[in-house]
Formats: structure tokens, sequence, C-alpha cells
């Protein structure tokens, strides 16, 4: 049986004046591809349902247990949230944001999880991991 997952993902992006919007809404696309970017004046802001591609970035970069980490750390009853780094991002690469804000400014991300629950929808996009391995947790 499939899981059906809900989620909101909310995105949030300064654009600075030495930035092209263009580049900032790409960064956004290269981890949510399936985000749809919008101009606002000074910022970019997107709204997508899957988090699937970047999870499988989290895997292919080895890092869940770090996003495993930033999104309990952020947890606010069925929401959680992270800052990542514009410029890796724009890579294609997932560094979270921790400790002094980037000059570039960051990408915010908040995700409300609706079905079934955060902590399962967490387990998902980033399972836990045993010896650097994913493990089903079920």
């Amino acid at each position: 049986m499939t899981t059906l997952y809900r989620v909101d993902v909310e995105i949030t992006a300064p654009v600075n004046d030495t930035e092209v919007t263009s580049r900032v809404e790409d960064a956004i696309r290269n981890l949510f591809p399936n985000a749809e970017p919008e101009e606002r004046f000074g910022e970019v802001t997107a709204t997508a349902h899957s988090m699937e591609h970047f999870s499988e970035q989290l895997h292919r970069q080895e890092i869940l247990d770090t996003a495993r980490g930033e999104f309990f750390s952020s947890r606010e009853g069925d929401t959680f949230h992270f800052a990542l780094k514009k410029q890796a991002a724009f890579e294609g690469r997932v560094n979270f944001s921790v400790g002094e804000p980037d000059e570039l400014g960051e990408i915010a991300v908040r995700v409300r999880v609706e079905e079934p629950s955060l902590e399962a929808y967490v387990d998902h996009v980033a399972p836990r991991t045993e010896g650097g391995r994913p493990v089903d947790s079920s």
C-alpha cells in the first residue's frame, strides 16, 4: 500500500540588488522542481506539495541525519522549517544555513504536514540511518 502524503511547502528567498531574479528562481527549482516561483517586490516566493526531489538530494549527498536534526529542531506542531544557502541550491546541492546568516540571504522553507503525521513524513523524506545507511522505521 502506498502512503499518500499531503504537505504544503512554502518557499521564500530575498532577491538582492546584485542578483538576477531568474537565478534565484532557478535555485528554488533546482531543489523543488515542482515549485511555482513568483516574483514579488524584493523576493521570490513559491509553493510546492512534494519534497521528493529534495529527499533524493539528501540521500545522494548522504546528509539524512543532518536533515532530520534540522527538521525536528524547528518543529512547531504540524510544521517544520529550515533555511538553505542560495548558492548551493543554484548548483543543485542542499546546504542548510545555520549560524551566521548568508550574505546573499537564505532560501526559507516552511513545511506543513496534513497527512499522515509530521514524524511519518520526516521518516519518508529523511529516514533514520544506521552506519550511514537508511533503515526502514516501520
